[in-house]
């Protein structure tokens, strides 16, 4: 007998939050968030309302999902916080990573900068060392990911835009 699949509750979303992405990339973001929100899929993220973190968020919640953000304290005015949906206020990054790891069933990673990049390696990292089982999947919109061979685990090809760390 196989492996019952679980039923994803919940996806946590890392992507940028600057308001020069690339139209092609918000078009991604919105797609993403209307997809989670109609195979009812909570939506958790870093509960700003600007870039692809805004565009997620609002085509979520527009679409009628369950939407989720949380986000520090010193973040509520530079990342504008979304206040159309439910948010948790935090007082650091850490406390904001670790409350949507602990929220979220699996992962969904769009373009982003250095942030989205600190928050992927720390989740992989964690995956690698077998602290998680959750799915990690990288949405590569235009290529932008690449083909990450790093990402993978080394003796294994890293396949374009699917799950990292899957397992049979």
């Amino acid at each position: 007998m196989g492996r019952q699949r679980q039923r994803l509750e919940s996806a946590c979303v890392f992507c940028g939050s600057s308001d020069e992405a690339d139209p092609q990339f918000l078009a991604a973001a919105r797609g993403v968030g209307k997809a989670l929100a109609d195979a009812g899929i909570k939506l958790v993220y870093g509960g700003g309302g600007v870039g692809l973190m805004g565009a997620v968020a609002r085509a979520a919640h527009e679409a009628g999902g369950d939407v989720l953000g949380i986000i520090p304290t010193f973040l509520v005015g530079a990342e504008r916080a979304l206040e159309t949906v439910e948010h948790i206020i935090v007082d650091n990054m850490h406390e904001r990573k670790m409350l949507m790891f602990q929220r979220s069933d699996s992962f969904v990673i769009l373009p982003g900068g250095i942030g989205t990049l600190e928050e992927v390696v720390e989740l992989l990292s964690w995956r690698r060392l077998d602290l998680h089982a959750k799915p990690v999947v990288f949405y590569n919109p235009r290529g932008f990911w690449g083909k990450p061979a790093l990402l993978g685990k080394g003796r294994e090809p890293f396949p374009s835009e699917a799950a990292v760390g899957r397992r049979g």
